[in-house]
């Protein structure tokens, strides 16, 4: 009896091994699909489908949401063909997208292969444009525990771009890694960055 219950135990902690290993796998071999917006060349995850957005934007993806969270993330991206304003400007602007109270934001700098970045993770009560209201009138929802990717990707000899992927706080966490390696980042590369 006591040899069964010892085969038992190893077969389950066998069992649960190759189970949380294949769970592993499976998330390291994210199916992507290429896209080539100018300059900028992207690994897009097939799970994230192109979603409408503005005439300013060079491309919108839709983020599927994970569970527990209601809405699905977006990730936009921007080329202002050498305008859009300084690293800073374009920051601060960023961090103003946030309600001030119980807001957190960190910046780091990194390399995407030659190319120089700065990520930007801002959390907190997110001024989420209203639906079907035009731009220019600026009006706002809150949408609490939210958080909000930016990157600055300053493409060598190209142009800059930005990606900004916004939506509920679990979602875009659980997007982070697809994120960055849709753009060739590395979390290891990053450091502090001062504005």
């Amino acid at each position: 009896m006591r040899l069964f219950c010892l085969w038992m135990s190893a077969a389950t902690l066998l069992t649960a091994t190759v189970s949380a290993q294949d769970a592993v796998k499976e998330k390291a071999e994210t199916k992507t699909t290429e896209v080539q917006l100018k300059d900028l060349s992207l690994k897009i995850p097939q799970t994230w489908k192109t979603a409408p957005g503005s005439r300013m934007r060079l491309a919108t993806y839709g983020i599927p949401k994970v569970e527990g969270d209601e809405d699905n993330a977006e990730l936009s991206i921007f080329n202002f063909g050498g305008g859009g304003g300084s690293l800073s400007d374009n920051i601060t602007r960023w961090i103003g997208q946030f309600d001030g109270t119980g807001r957190t934001t960190k910046v780091t700098k990194g390399m995407a292969g030659e190319n120089e970045y700065v990520f930007v993770d801002i959390a907190g009560t997110y001024k989420k444009p209203k639906p079907g209201s035009p731009p220019f009138r600026q009006e706002t929802i809150a949408a609490p525990d939210y958080r909000m990717h930016g990157v600055i990707l300053m493409v060598k000899d190209k142009g800059v771009y930005y990606l900004k992927v916004a939506g509920p706080d679990k979602t875009v966490k659980a997007a982070a890694t697809d994120f960055r390696a849709s753009f060739g980042g590395d979390v290891k590369s990053e450091k502090d960055h001062e504005l």
